[in-house]
């Protein structure tokens, strides 16, 4: 890996699939005895959870939740 002119790298995406990093995901590089390690941030909102704050609140329907159910189940 090279290091660009902002300071940033690119992590491989066999790495990024192998350890379940996506696109937003929060990161840290720490010092480990003489070494840097890439470690997920802890606390930091998943992606699922950032999709639910960024999505709720804006369904808009006139159907009841049972008849969404239905719809979703296919009855």
């Amino acid at each position: 890996m090279r290091l660009n002119s902002k300071g940033q790298v690119t992590v491989p995406a066999e790495l990024r699939r192998q350890f379940g990093l996506r696109e937003g995901d929060e990161v840290d590089v720490v010092d480990a005895g003489g070494t840097l390690q890439i470690v997920r941030r802890h606390g930091a909102p998943t992606r699922g959870e950032r999709a639910a704050r960024r999505l709720r609140g804006t369904a808009t329907t006139d159907m009841s939740t049972d008849e969404i159910m239905a719809l979703l189940r296919d009855e």
